[in-house]
């Protein structure tokens, strides 16, 4: 079954191979082609093809749009962009310059008849419509990360953040407007799908605007004879395998992506800088002459090519630090078999004794010459990745994360604290203003009938370390609107157990040493997005999801009672309004790998308006905090 990602990578390769199927045969030469996007299309692009795919497809230039470009003759120009009327003008000035000979302009999302109009005087004007040879609209208004998991936005993603939505002044027009957003992206996610899923959402919240604006779209597709865009879908009314779309609002658990975390590509984000599969790492590279130390920075591409990255990406962080040197280990032995080849090589004068060694070595020198690329892959990736556990192992080490860690981690499963939220709080070496902050909500969070003694006395104790005391006063106003305790009273956090140090299984010659870091070692445990998903997925019904909606946009009657024989689900797509988190993808990770086997293979596909770490949440937080005080 091809991926999400896979089915987008298709459709791009389409729109680069001027909207024909891709030729299959190595022999056939690309034409050359330029590409010319917006912020947007950049965004889509660059983590799926990257430059070499691109020359490969026959793109010799790729370009802003916005920026100053030399006008280039014979060539077809391949125009990928939203249809903003910013970016309509700048392609009416292309076409009145008479830039290109060739002009396929492909929108991103589909152009409204009024602009169409608009980019037809343009070209009437400069007198080049018959240059422009082919208009589409792509519904690729989506970015794929992995091949199950992807956001709406990344550059401006702040128009549909969770701070956005949630605004005490927000205009009905400009929710609208968030909403519309959102669901014209999510509508490109199915059409790229190709499939009318099954939705099902909370009441009363975004997720039920964004799910029921969602259906409407649908089925008002689905039902038009003349512009269906799920065409193999209508054949069968109720096709037996659907997938189902369960709509979320990020209020459904406020504390995991604050939580700090403990595994490999969670971390990543929360303590360095990670977007778009690109992170950058800063690393120390010695002494100055004024006696610091002089460091630079450094960008990784983390993709699917990548071994490691797929294998530990959800691995607890100190089983990677192990996973890093036994890489390490394996790569020395394969330098040390070359270097004995080499000197077992050496041409002495014993012709003879010399001759035989050639012939016998012969083969395994072939084999070695053939070996040394993935040789200097392994080591290119053995040297990035140290330095990005590095990087991440600094921080831990710094703010004293595994302490946060462990002590979050026995709140949110209401084990027996062996230290106190306050002493954590007010201790001065203990960790950032900004981790103490994320301690003290999931603690308010966590704990029942706060007495109003208790909270003083943790604005005090918060107030005194320094902290922004904002985004706590907006999670007290949240918390006395909505169920916010009662949802997160159902996380069961499996625990933690720590185990004694492990430096002892790193060599101290090694450039990893992880000195007093605790071994943490977590049980799994689903979280509240991971219940909701388990008890939708089976069509189970608790206290918590019976008053869900379900809506089907194949039917033609709008309804929200769900069938009487209620089906189960293979396919699932978790969408969350208001930022996801690694965190929760990995947890659903995790899920889908205890449910499969026994011949049942179920997808969990993440999806949210964009990634935030909770250095980003709490700003937004922060925000709305302030609002309500001023």
């Amino acid at each position: 079954m091809l991926s999400l990602r896979d089915k987008q990578i298709n459709a791009l390769k389409q729109m680069l191979n001027l909207n024909q199927p891709e030729q299959k045969h190595d022999e056939a030469i690309p034409a050359w082609k330029i590409l010319i996007y917006d912020r947007l299309g950049q965004d889509i692009i660059s983590p799926l093809i990257s430059v070499k795919e691109l020359r490969e497809q026959g793109i010799t230039l790729h370009m802003q749009l916005h920026s100053d470009r030399d006008s280039i003759p014979e060539v077809p120009a391949i125009y990928f962009c939203a249809p903003t009327n910013e970016n309509l003008g700048r392609i009416g000035q292309d076409l009145q310059n008479g830039l290109y000979d060739m002009y396929y302009l492909n929108f991103i999302s589909p152009i409204s008849r009024q602009k169409m109009e608009d980019l037809a005087s343009a070209a009437l004007l400069g007198g080049v419509v018959s240059n422009i040879h082919k208009v589409y609209d792509q519904y690729l208004n989506f970015i794929t990360l992995e091949d199950d998991l992807f956001i709406l936005r990344h550059q401006n993603s702040d128009i549909i953040s969770y701070h956005a939505i949630n605004r005490g002044d927000v205009k009905d027009s400009e929710i609208e407007s968030v909403m519309e957003i959102i669901v014209d992206c999510l509508f490109s996610v199915f059409v790229t799908m190709g499939t009318v899923p099954i939705i099902r959402c909370p009441r009363g919240n975004a997720a039920e605007m964004v799910a029921k604006m969602i259906d409407k779209k649908i089925r008002e597709n689905v039902w038009d004879a003349r512009n269906n865009l799920f065409e193999g879908e209508t054949s069968g009314h109720y096709s037996f395998q659907r997938p189902l779309l369960i709509v979320l609002d990020r209020n459904v658990d406020m504390a995991t992506p604050l939580h700090h975390t403990w595994t490999y590509q969670a971390l990543a984000h929360d303590v360095l800088e990670m977007a778009l599969n690109r992170l950058v790492v800063e690393e120390n590279i010695g002494k100055s002459p004024a006696g610091g130390t002089r460091s630079k920075t450094r960008a990784y591409e983390l993709d699917s090519r990548d071994r490691f990255w797929c294998q530990h990406k959800g691995s607890p962080f100190p089983r990677v630090a192990e996973a890093i040197q036994e890489e390490l280990e394996q790569y020395r032995t394969y330098e040390e078999d070359v270097k004995k080849l080499k000197s077992s090589m050496g041409i002495d004068n014993e012709s003879e004794v010399a001759l035989s060694m050639v012939s016998t070595n012969t083969a395994k020198l072939t084999s070695a010459v053939n070996s040394l690329p993935q040789l200097l892959e392994m080591k290119r990736l053995i040297d990035m990745h140290t330095s990005i556990a590095t990087g991440i192992l600094n921080c831990i080490k710094s703010r004293r994360l595994d302490t946060y860690f462990e002590l979050e981690e026995k709140i949110m499963s209401k084990q027996t604290l062996d230290r106190s939220v306050f002493d954590t709080i007010s201790e001065p070496d203990c960790g950032t203003p900004e981790d103490k902050l994320r301690l003290a909500i999931i603690y308010y969070i966590c704990t029942n009938n706060m007495s109003d003694a208790d909270y003083n006395k943790l604005e005090a104790a918060l107030e005194t370390a320094g902290c922004d005391l904002s985004p706590l006063l907006y999670i007290k106003r949240l918390r006395s609107y909505t169920r916010i305790a009662e949802i997160q009273s159902s996380y069961e956090g499996g625990g933690t157990k720590t185990v004694s140090m492990f430096s002892k299984l790193m060599n101290q010659g090694s450039s990893f040493v992880m000195e007093g870091v605790k071994n943490l070692v977590v049980k799994k445990h689903n979280l509240p997005v991971t219940k909701i998903v388990d008890e939708l997925i089976e069509s189970r019904i608790s206290s918590q999801t019976e008053e869900y909606c379900y809506l089907d946009p194949k039917q033609l009657k709008y309804s929200e009672q769900m069938p009487k024989n209620r089906p189960t689900f293979q396919e699932v797509i978790v969408f969350i309004v208001g930022g996801g988190n690694y965190i929760e993808y990995q947890n659903l990770a995790d899920y889908v790998k205890q449910k499969s086997g026994a011949g049942v293979n179920k997808r969990i596909v993440y999806g949210s308006t964009s990634f935030i770490n909770a250095k980003q949440l709490l700003k937004q937080l922060s925000l709305l905090g302030q609002e309500g005080h001023s």
